[in-house]
């Protein structure tokens, strides 16, 4: 057992550095943390390095060996590219001021530029009547509008029921005749008088009218001869009118039901069409169109004689 009056280990040990060498020799340790080495003394031994940390030795920094390449040119470079982009300014003006002057010159000459927007999914013609009919006739534009697409409505299901009478024994040539009206009668209308009065209702042009009036009034005595359709083509069995159609309902009842509706159609088409036409006309006769037709008409004479 330690005695009482033993020294404490952990008191510092007290080095007299006048003192006998020896007597610093008989140290049982010293310890030594200066200048990053660790020495260990043994009694009786010179005091031993157990691992020295030397400092990393400094990196030289040449600032001569590093380049950095700055482009002499890049301000030439920058000066071309705007001059480039300037170039592209002016040509893109040029045309756009091209462009605007034959626009001006075509609207001078009463050329109108059309593009084609109607049907949606498929565009085939022009036709916009909210933007360019004056307000106070679209609705007449547009009542004449569904006579169109009523005619287009007719020859379509006037070639269904012909066709349902060609397959019951009537004959291919009823058939052919009724695709006819339809190739020929769909693109007839809207050329013929649909678009001269679009375009009559557009610029105020009395004569796109009086054109408008000749093949309308053409387009209703088809369509009420349709409706009757008298046995003097073919006994009258290419057009779904009302007299094929009784001669149809005893031997075919249901075709004989498919020319009813076509001859219900044909008289729908003829009741719209003449109040178009009445509507139109009255419109015409109230706008002073019919003196400035007659005025064009006796220029046109008067320029023909001389």
């Amino acid at each position: 057992m330690a005695g009482r009056f033993d020294r404490n280990p952990f008191d510092e040990e007290e080095v007299n550095p006048f003192a006998d060498p020896a007597v610093r020799a008989g140290a049982s340790r010293q310890q030594n943390y200066g200048g990053g080495a660790f020495y260990t003394t043994h009694p009786g031994s010179a005091p031993t390095a157990m691992n020295r940390l030397s400092p990393l030795p400094p990196e030289p920094v040449d600032f001569g060996s590093a380049t950095v390449d700055i482009p002499l040119d890049s301000g030439k470079d920058l000066k071309k590219k705007e001059r480039e982009l300037q170039a592209k300014e002016a040509e893109l003006k040029r045309r756009e001021q091209e462009l605007k002057r034959r626009e001006d010159a075509a609207a001078r000459a009463g050329i109108v530029i059309e593009e084609r927007n109607w049907p949606p999914f498929f565009p085939l013609i022009h036709h916009d009547i909210a933007n360019e009919i004056p307000i106070h006739l679209q609705r007449l534009q547009y009542f004449a509008f569904a006579s169109f697409l009523g005619m287009v409505l007719c020859l379509l299901w006037n070639v269904v029921a012909v066709t349902g009478a060609w397959i019951r024994g009537e004959g291919v040539k009823i058939w052919l005749l009724a695709v006819i009206y339809f190739v020929a009668g769909v693109p007839g209308a809207y050329v013929l008088w649909y678009r001269p009065l679009y375009r009559a209702m557009r610029t105020e042009s009395a004569l796109k009218f009086s054109w408008f009036f000749l093949f309308y009034m053409l387009h209703i005595a088809f369509v009420i001869f349709a409706a009757v359709a008298p046995p003097v083509v073919f006994k009258g069995k290419s057009l779904a009118g009302i007299l094929p159609a009784i001669d149809l309902m005893s031997p075919h009842i249901i075709i004989g039901i498919l020319y009813f509706v076509g001859f219900a159609l044909f008289c729908l088409e003829s009741l719209l069409s003449i109040w178009v036409i009445q509507q139109v006309y009255m419109y015409f006769r109230g706008s002073g169109k019919a003196a400035e037709m007659k005025r064009e008409a006796a220029r046109g004479a008067a320029r023909a004689a001389l």
